[in-house]
């Protein structure tokens, strides 16, 4: 039993991102919701898109341990942009922690107005799969 990313023949070939995810029977799936670029207490971190964005994948990565997962584990992300962030500095900083060995997690990545949270340049959430032994 396994979980399986995989980049079907007739759609685009990327290094970046699959399309597909099967998750088996048996499989526990976790659900990370909007995790934005704050510290424990709320607050932005940083008024930069690159800061903001690795801490967005630290606070998804918090949120995934404490349900026994990991970033290795995730098989889709979304990422929300703001459109006044830089999107190089946004997403370039967060590009390699979305990536991990082997099939590439789903990615769905868009430019929005705005988001929840005042000052918030990115906001990420996850699913993944843990097959448990």
């Amino acid at each position: 039993m396994k979980i399986t990313l995989a980049q079907p023949a007739g759609l685009v070939v990327s290094p970046a991102f699959s399309h597909v995810a099967v998750v088996p029977p048996g499989a526990t799936t976790i659900y990370v919701g909007g995790q934005n670029g704050v510290d424990a207490t709320g607050s932005v971190v940083s008024p930069g898109a690159g800061e903001q964005s690795l801490r967005a994948v630290e606070n998804a990565r918090i949120a995934l341990e404490s349900a026994g997962a990991g970033l290795d584990d995730v098989i889709s992300w979304t990422v929300l942009i703001h459109q006044d962030a830089d999107l190089r500095a946004a997403y370039g900083a967060v590009a390699s922690k979305l990536a991990r060995d082997g099939a590439p997690p789903l990615v769905t990545a868009a430019i929005v107005v705005g988001l929840g949270v005042p000052g918030a340049l990115i906001e990420v959430s996850a699913v993944a799969a843990v097959i448990r032994d």
